[in-house]
């Protein structure tokens, strides 16, 4: 996957997309929100909704296998999803139950297709080859899935910007090596043969050039002068490219450019962390949690209840005020009706229940307005003062 930038003339792979800076951090950010989301288990009865399943609890939110923490895998599979499409986890059953989730690497993973299935054959580290039925892989398609295989953002949607910010890397690194140096011009009103003139340039070079001789005088003598050059047009769109592929970039992995360091760039999706996690999760997450919980669902269920769902009130998590503000509405704060109890909301934060806490709270309704007295009852009886 990947091949040569015809623009920039680098090659640009999952592997040396992952040298660029913005596409680390667009990945790093995906994958941690991913990872951050805790995946509840539920089963619709007539009594509500109830928690099931802590085995299959613990590999989806602790230990997915013996060398994975469940974090690093949710990770694993957002980066092969940006990087290279699609993601893979095999499910070890043991009967009936899901005893492991293994994940792959996506390039030892093939898929063909046979009518409306399809068959993965699995390539280990030693080389060896096994088959594996499409009820047995968990199989997370990126964006543009075509029945086998999704596309890749590094190779459809950022490779040219990708090659771009790769072979900017290098000449800054480039210039930097060289010490930071500007760019000089030395003139003479004498006549230098080549010869003379490649002399000076690597007497030059060898004085000037360098981090360690940045700072070293260069001495010139038989009439030479020497003038520093301003920054050309050249240098200027150096500059401004590198800028541009920063945001090209999160644009390419539907990522706010601001979320992944480029500061100089404005959001509209409002200020405050509330609303900045609530774009990003609208925007950027949720189309990604639809496709795997929705995988989830139909290789460890296959029927409506039980079912998964990502909880995603836990990217607010360390936002106080958010948290107090949707706490205090969920008891009916605002004198609406309350959808949890004060211990529901007590024990989401791992406090002890409290006495009276399991009354849902229920407005009261308004009292009705007495009825105006008539004009004809309030002369009834009265006598004429005369």
């Amino acid at each position: 996957m990947g091949g040569v930038s015809a623009t920039s003339g680098f090659a640009v792979t999952p592997d040396t997309a992952m040298r660029v800076s913005a596409v680390f951090a667009a990945v790093q950010l995906l994958g941690g929100a991913i990872a951050s989301i805790p995946v509840a288990i539920f089963r619709d009865d007539p009594a509500g909704r109830q928690s099931i399943n802590p085995e299959l609890w613990w590999l989806l939110n602790e230990q997915p296998i013996g060398n994975w923490t469940a974090a690093a895998m949710w990770e694993w599979v957002m980066k092969s999803i940006c990087l290279r499409g699609d993601g893979f986890v095999e499910i070890v059953r043991r009967g009936a139950d899901v005893k492991n989730l293994r994940p792959h690497h996506p390039d030892l993973v093939a898929v063909r297709r046979i009518d409306d299935t399809l068959i993965y054959t699995v390539t280990d580290e030693t080389g060896g080859v096994r088959t594996l039925h499409q009820d047995d892989m968990l199989h997370f398609p990126g964006f543009g899935f075509n029945g086998t295989r999704s596309m890749s953002v590094i190779a459809h949607a950022a490779f040219q910007s990708i090659g771009i910010a790769l072979a900017t890397d290098a000449l800054s690194g480039s210039f930097y090596a060289n010490g930071a140096a500007p760019k000089h011009v030395i003139t003479t009103d004498k006549e230098m043969d080549e010869e003379q003139v490649e002399m000076l340039r690597n007497a030059y070079k060898t004085k000037n050039a360098g981090v360690g001789n940045g700072g070293l005088p260069l001495v010139l003598t038989e009439g030479l002068n020497i003038r520093e050059m301003s920054m050309t047009a050249g240098d200027a769109q150096l500059l401004e490219s590198r800028k541009f592929q920063v945001i090209d970039i999160a644009r390419a992995f539907g990522v706010p450019p601001h979320m992944i360091g480029a500061q100089e760039t404005t959001s509209s999706w409002g200020t405050g962390i509330e609303q900045l996690s609530i774009g990003f999760i609208r925007w950027a997450l949720q189309p990604h949690i639809n496709r795997i919980r929705q995988e989830l669902n139909r290789k460890l269920f296959r029927r409506a209840s039980p079912f998964v769902e990502h909880k995603m009130d836990a990217l607010l998590a360390g936002d106080t005020k958010a948290e107090g503000e949707r706490n205090r509405q969920a008891i009916g704060g605002s004198q609406g009706p309350g959808y949890m109890t004060i211990n529901e909301v007590r024990a989401s934060l791992n406090l002890p229940p409290i006495a009276g806490g399991d009354v849902l709270y229920t407005p009261a309704a308004p009292a009705k307005p007495k009825p105006e007295p008539k004009e004809d009852d309030e002369t009834a009886g009265a006598t004429d003062p005369q």
